[in-house]
């Protein structure tokens, strides 16, 4: 169990503390509520592009990261599809020291030209180098395409095309900074060596007087898959490359522990069935795996792997779906479900030892509506039974909600 309070300023801020007198440090972690999924068509990227930002440094602090190394600490931010996590570590003793630099960065960030044009390069470079230039960098981009017909979900955080950023104006990055870098759209745990009632008075102090914005509001929708969908693209890749994925629940869906486990049991670990079957029998593929994007909304389920060389992809793709196709009609033992849920707990139980995780974690939760759900996911993991794991494949695992991407490898004739 791990233990939190809460607490929600005047103006919006949520405020998570959780005491841990096992270490001299202190979390501050700050979620804003801001991915790519909140991003406009035409300007994808610009979530990531902040991420970079907000390091630029502020009004009161030019420099963002040496007040923190001088104060024995260290920092580090990511973003993705649904939200952008900022977090800084430091001894209990100079708390102070990040919640002025937080709060100076979500008011008074330094966005200029000079600092627009130097972040804008470095993910630019980024772009070019791990998404135009790297084997299979592009992947996500036509996956995503493919499976996501209204939802926002269809770009990656990168951003849709490099275009994007390369014209961002001035103006429509201060304006993105303007409405989503707000208290009110903020979520911040502080954890670690120091008391609630301290924690609570800093984050007054520093934060109280920071105005809230109108939050734009974005209803994102998505309709059901009705027909399979197929693509093939041909790239100087190594080796050619299947990739199968189908859309799954949200977050929150009481089903989205049963899909975690069915990819466990599909790809992980030398045991696993597509590894048993497809690697160490058929010897189809080199390499195969199954995982979920756990996105806030409808998420992915995806199956990737790599053919062996000279093995026909056509009757590789055929031996996957036999795969599947044994696993909605003889469904999986109890056996099977317990071994890769002790795995699973396991390693939740690893994770929480980590107070960065905990802290970002906590973070998460709250902004999935609650907070709670940290202390709820055993149990959640535990009621996944090999019946609800064999309703769900015969839903999910479906040729009709299928959408496959062959990435081949160019010949003469392409």
């Amino acid at each position: 169990m791990i233990e939190y309070s809460k607490v929600v300023l005047k103006n919006g801020l949520t405020l998570l503390h959780h005491y841990d007198d096992t270490t001299p440090f202190v979390v501050v972690n700050t979620l804003y509520k801001v991915g790519a999924k909140h991003e406009e068509k035409h300007r994808t990227g610009f979530a990531h592009l902040f991420e970079h930002l907000m390091f630029s440094g502020s009004k009161n602090f030019p420099d963002f990261d040496k007040p923190l190394q001088e104060a024995g600490g260290e920092n580090n931010a990511f973003t993705n599809n649904d939200y952008t996590n900022y977090y800084d570590i430091v001894p209990a003793i100079n708390i102070e020291i990040p919640l002025c630099l937080e709060a100076d960065r979500m008011t008074n960030l330094n966005i200029n030209k000079k600092c627009l044009e130097v972040q804008r390069k470095v993910v630019c470079e980024e772009f070019k180098e791990n998404y135009i230039n790297l084997p299979y960098g592009n992947v996500w981009h036509l996956i995503r395409e493919m499976v996501y017909e209204e939802h926002p979900y269809q770009w990656p955080t990168i951003g849709k095309d490099l275009k994007h950023i390369e014209e961002a104006t001035l103006e429509e990055v201060k304006n993105f900074y303007q409405q989503y870098y707000a208290p009110n759209d903020a979520i911040m745990v502080i954890s670690g060596h120091i008391e609630k009632e301290i924690a609570i008075q800093l984050t007054e102090k520093y934060f109280g007087a920071i105005p809230a914005v109108q939050i734009p509001e974005k209803k994102f929708t998505e309709p059901e898959q009705l027909h399979a969908k197929e693509k093939k693209v041909y790239e100087d890749v190594p080796l050619n490359a299947i990739y199968i994925a189908f859309k799954m629940c949200d977050r929150l869906d009481p089903s989205y522990y049963s899909t975690d486990v069915v990819t466990d049991i599909l790809s992980t670990g030398s045991s696993s069935r597509l590894y048993q079957q497809l690697v160490k029998e058929e010897k189809a593929f080199v390499e195969i795996d199954a995982y979920i994007t756990a996105s806030d909304d409808i998420g992915m389920l995806v199956i990737e792997g790599k053919v062996s060389e000279g093995y026909d992809v056509a009757k590789a793709n055929a031996l996957i779906w036999r795969e599947l196709e044994k696993l909605r009609e003889g469904g999986v033992s109890e056996t099977e479900v317990r071994k890769c849920k002790n795995k699973m707990l396991t390693y939740m139980s690893f994770s929480e030892a980590s107070l960065l995780n905990r802290s970002i974690s906590l973070a998460y939760y709250e902004s999935l509506g609650d907070a709670n759900h940290i202390n709820e996911e055993e149990k959640n993991y535990e009621e996944v039974s090999a019946k609800g794991i064999h309703d769900l494949v015969n839903q999910l695992l479906l040729k009709e909600k299928s959408n496959t991407l062959f990435y081949l490898k160019k010949d003469k004739a392409h």
